[in-house]
């Protein structure tokens, strides 16, 4: 009863409790928000873990490198002094031989106040994983296929084991395709692939023929030769006579006067035509000219006459006489080297046709490889782009998307006809000539590339084919490669139609140019492109050297790499073998430039880029 009296004394009881309490009460919410503040953080470190171990898997699937790389982001992106934490763990795996990579992080995290109420620490766990989550994508692969793809990435002619680069690149680009297939694989995403191997042209020319014919030229003026003939007065010679002994002609009798008499009627009393004539024809040349020479021999016969007194009697007596006459007539004939228009209108067709430009002027009978040479140009030192303007000055062949106006030649593509290209030389053959015409000239260098590939989803055999179908020869022009590249990548131009093609998913696509080169910009001015032979048709330079050429192609290839960003199209740039010119990092969208100095880097680039069109992802 004493305690239920007194009253004064049980107010701070109540007041300590009451603080215990509340302090518990803050305590618990510091340290809830610093558990929180860590497991964010552990959330954070264990996805760029996955991301990064993902990324790095390549055909050899999730090996320790892989591995040893997603635990180098889960670290580099856990701060342990801002998180207070001990050390935490981390480990990851592939359930699916490399397509996605789980992981799970855990960390123990100390109390700050709940040390107080005998809570010391507080461990905290995260689930994270990556996988290729593939959408839609178009890849276009614009692909140096010129003469030094031949030789090893370090310059040298291939020996022994090792491999071309062409070689290199074939096996990259099927890596790329597994990489994505298998990402792509049990989901409805559609990816398509089209191809644009590039020299100093490219072999697009079915891929026209059978959108529009036409879209290509009936005829076309070439830097060519024509054969020309021209028949001589013919000369006559003669053998040397040979002559028989005399012998009686008959054994009639005769006067003198008689005799004298006969003889005026007797045969072949003057050179005469007897026997069959034949014919033979040498072939020769002198300087530039062919001289081809026929020569008619026709035996001929002489018998002459004499009287003889026998007695009381005249006797007739003869002689008989042969030789040759030669009766030669020579045609000179020669190439006049010069531009010559030829008529395309079945050849553009794939139709064989026959010219007489072969060797000493034979027919040869040829049908078009698929080659083009480009439309109409304006020879100018700069080009540039713009949103407004787009690439100025005007020029057809930098046209991405206007379709030819078959009532305008200058619109038009036309077949690239190696076999009837000829530059002019002088006389010794040393150097190109400028006049207009020449009796001196030689074929022109040539490389067209394997032909040109729409967009179109592949099997892993079709693609792997393809890959092994290219060749290598050639120049290096950039421009034209990516031309066609940005032509079969445009949802505005004349394959738009294959382009726009909805995928049945019903998602958005998007678009990629992977441009692949091993050397800087390399023209010639004596060799056949898609501008003709520069030194002679001037269509690009003002001078048709080479360093104008260069230089003139180089401005070109920027401007179209500007257009093709411009459509939202993102290009990806690999240097193999060679240095990433600021040429070639200028046309490359933002991260997408990469250098690769042999095969294995060459892989990497591939499976990079393979992995950013692959768009991976976290999934919790």
């Amino acid at each position: 009863m004493r305690l239920a009296l007194e009253t004064t004394g049980s107010i701070l009881p109540l007041s300590v409790a009451a603080i215990f309490v509340l302090a518990a009460m803050a305590g618990g919410a510091v340290d809830a928000s610093g558990v929180y503040k860590a497991r964010n953080r552990l959330q954070y470190a264990c996805d760029a873990g996955t991301l990064a171990g993902r990324r790095a898997i390549t055909t050899n699937g999730y090996d320790q490198t892989a591995k040893d790389k997603a635990s180098s982001y889960f670290l580099a992106n856990y701060d342990f002094n801002r998180n207070q934490s001990q050390t935490p763990t981390f480990t990851t795996s592939s359930p699916d031989s490399g397509n996605s990579v789980v992981g799970t992080a855990s960390v123990t995290v100390p109390m700050k106040v709940m040390q107080i109420f005998g809570m010391n620490n507080i461990s905290v766990s995260v689930n994270c994983s990556a996988t290729m989550g593939v959408g839609n994508a178009d890849v276009v692969m614009v692909l140096d296929t010129t003469g030094s793809m031949l030789q090893t990435a370090s310059g040298s002619t291939p020996s022994g084991t090792q491999t071309s680069k062409l070689q290199d690149l074939r096996a990259a680009m099927k890596s790329f395709y597994t990489t994505l297939a298998t990402a792509s694989a049990g989901t409805n995403a559609r990816l398509r692939y089209g191809f644009v191997p590039y020299t100093q042209t490219v072999n697009v020319g079915r891929l026209i023929q059978s959108l529009n014919p036409d879209y290509l030229a009936d005829s076309r003026t070439i830097q060519s030769r024509q054969w020309s003939s021209s028949v001589g007065s013919p000369t006559t010679t003669y053998s040397t006579a040979s002559t028989s002994n005399s012998k009686l002609y008959s054994n009639t009798a005769y006067t003198s006067s008689g005799c004298s008499s006969a003889i005026t009627s007797l045969p072949y009393t003057s050179w005469t035509d007897t026997g069959t004539s034949t014919s033979s024809t040498t072939n020769s040349t002198s300087g530039y000219q062919y001289l081809s020479t026929n020569t008619v021999t026709q035996p001929q016969t002489l018998n002459t006459y004499t009287c003889n007194k026998s007695g009381n009697s005249y006797y007739i007596y003869y002689t008989v006489s042969t030789r040759n006459k030669y009766t030669a007539t020579t045609t000179t004939s020669q190439f006049t080297y010069k531009a010559v228009t030829y008529d395309t209108s079945q050849f553009k067709n794939f139709t064989p046709v026959t010219t007489q430009t072969g060797d000493a002027g034979t027919n040869i009978t040829t049908t078009w490889d698929g080659c083009i040479v480009e439309r109409s140009t304006t020879a100018s030192a700069t080009f540039s782009y713009s949103s407004l303007l787009g690439i100025t000055p005007t020029a057809s062949d930098l046209d991405i998307d206007t379709a030819p106006d078959p009532s305008t030649p200058s619109t038009q593509w036309a077949p690239l006809w190696k076999e009837v290209a000829y530059y002019r030389t002088n006389s010794t053959g040393s150097s190109l000539t400028s006049n207009a015409t020449s009796f001196y000239g030689d074929s022109a260098a040539y490389g067209c590339p394997y032909q040109a590939q729409n967009l179109s989803t592949m099997t892993q055999t079709s693609f792997n084919a393809y890959a092994d179908s290219l060749v290598a020869g050639g120049a290096t022009y950039h421009d034209i490669g990516m031309a066609w590249g940005a032509r079969l990548s445009s949802p505005d131009g004349i394959f738009a139609d294959i382009v726009n093609d909805p995928p049945n998913n019903g998602g958005k696509v998007s678009r990629h140019i992977i441009f692949m080169t091993d050397g800087i910009t390399d023209t010639g001015n004596s060799l056949d492109s898609a501008w003709g032979i520069e030194w002679h048709d001037r269509r690009v330079t003002s001078d048709g050297s080479k360093s104008q050429s260069d230089a003139r192609h180089i401005q070109r290839f920027r401007a179209l790499c500007d257009a093709v960003k411009a459509k939202g199209i993102r290009v990806w740039m690999i240097a193999f073998g060679t240095s990433l010119t600021t040429d070639m990092s200028y046309c490359a969208s933002d991260q997408s430039a990469y250098t690769a100095a042999n095969s294995t880097q060459l892989n990497a680039a591939f499976q990079d880029i393979a992995k950013q069109v692959g768009e991976l992802r976290i999934y919790q």
